[in-house]
């Protein structure tokens, strides 16, 4: 199988080893000294202050949006929502669900924000932003270099959902004034999916400290006490835990944050490049270099997604609802090479001498 997916991707060895072997005994020093180093290097990766803190959530990235809202936000905010896809609807729902105000930015499919749109909501008294920074769904990366400044300029409370685009965009929660960051293990962590991921800046914190939170799983307050120990208050997917710590030592012996981005970077630039001669198009001109929305010309990107996997063991992301029958998304995060890219341009070019890309 050859995985072009957004999650869960392809993972090295190194990693997959680990999801082979027994899963130890976790409440012990051995344990916690690896979860104080997941801490740092994810301090480290997201550029986040030195008082800033990580917690690990064993759910999926849903979780972690959740119990984000659930902690940082109560009912005297007014919370103001980018809602141009599945992702930004998914944050409107929860902020409802908790009975959080909230008002939405509502963008068509594909739509970036602009400066003109935020200009209607200056000064209109909201108290936090809530921004999927990579909206999986359209493949549209927002400008955040934006949204920070927007946020910084009306004293906003930043949360940034960065599930798809750590590691694969430039991030930094001190230069860009990010109060939260969330990610998950799934995405260019490149670990199998289980555990979502919480960085919090100060301002976070201090919300956490102050508000009530009525969950128990899901209270920051008793992560992040539980983290001062190196651990968790529950028993969290052990393995993936110690996946995570083996992804990020990796990628720090690597080169760190900057070189895996210029990697995904390569790989998406390459890949958008490579199909300028095909009966494909991008229709996109906000992407950052997680994922590429790729349009059939004269095709049914359901059959060619099919024939994809099917024929050639290569999986691509379809998409829901009526774009499925005109788009389908390629990611480059994952342990992927540019011999792979050639993999699924020869792929393409045989559909279309079959007939199916056309």
């Amino acid at each position: 199988m050859l995985n072009f997916t957004v999650g869960p991707v392809m993972s090295s060895e190194s990693v997959r080893k680990i999801g082979g072997e027994q899963t130890p005994y976790f409440r012990n020093n051995e344990f916690s000294e690896i979860m104080f180093e997941n801490e740092e290097l994810m301090k480290e990766f997201v550029f986040a202050s030195d008082d800033s803190r990580v917690a690990f959530i064993t759910g999926s990235g849903t979780a972690a949006m959740e119990a984000t809202v659930m902690n940082v936000f109560n009912q005297s905010d007014k919370v103001l929502i980018v809602n141009g896809g599945g992702f930004g609807q998914r944050f409107a729902d929860l902020c409802n669900l908790h009975e959080i105000p909230n008002d939405e930015i509502k963008l068509e499919f594909g739509q970036n924000i602009t400066q003109e749109i935020l200009d209607s909501y200056e000064n209109k008294g909201y108290t936090g932003f809530l921004v999927n920074i990579c909206e999986t769904s359209s493949c549209v990366h927002y400008d955040l270099d934006l949204i920070s400044k927007f946020c910084k300029e009306n004293d906003i409370f930043l949360v940034v959902d960065a599930i798809s685009s750590f590691l694969a965009d430039p991030l930094n929660m001190v230069e860009q004034n990010i109060d939260v960051v969330i990610t998950g293990s799934q995405k260019a962590l490149a670990c199998p999916p289980g555990v979502s991921i919480i960085v919090l800046g100060p301002n976070a914190l201090n919300r956490v400290e102050k508000n009530k939170c009525k969950s128990m799983y899901f209270d920051l307050k008793d992560m992040l006490k539980n983290g001062e120990r190196g651990q968790t208050p529950f028993t969290p997917a052990v393995t993936i835990l110690l996946q995570i710590n083996q992804r990020l030592k990796e990628i720090k012996s690597q080169g760190g944050v900057e070189s895996e981005i210029n990697r995904i970077s390569t790989l998406a630039n390459d890949f958008r490049e490579k199909i300028k001669d095909l009966p494909l198009e991008v229709k996109c001109n906000c992407l950052g270099n997680a994922v590429t929305g790729v349009y059939c010309i004269n095709s049914k990107a359901e059959d060619v997604v099919n024939a994809l996997k099917i024929d050639y063991k290569i999986w691509v992301n379809p998409n829901g609802g009526e774009i499925g029958n005109k788009m389908f998304r390629v990611g480059h995060i994952g342990d992927l090479t540019l011999e792979d890219n050639v993999k699924l341009i020869e792929a393409f070019k045989d559909l279309e001498k079959r007939g199916i890309l056309k």
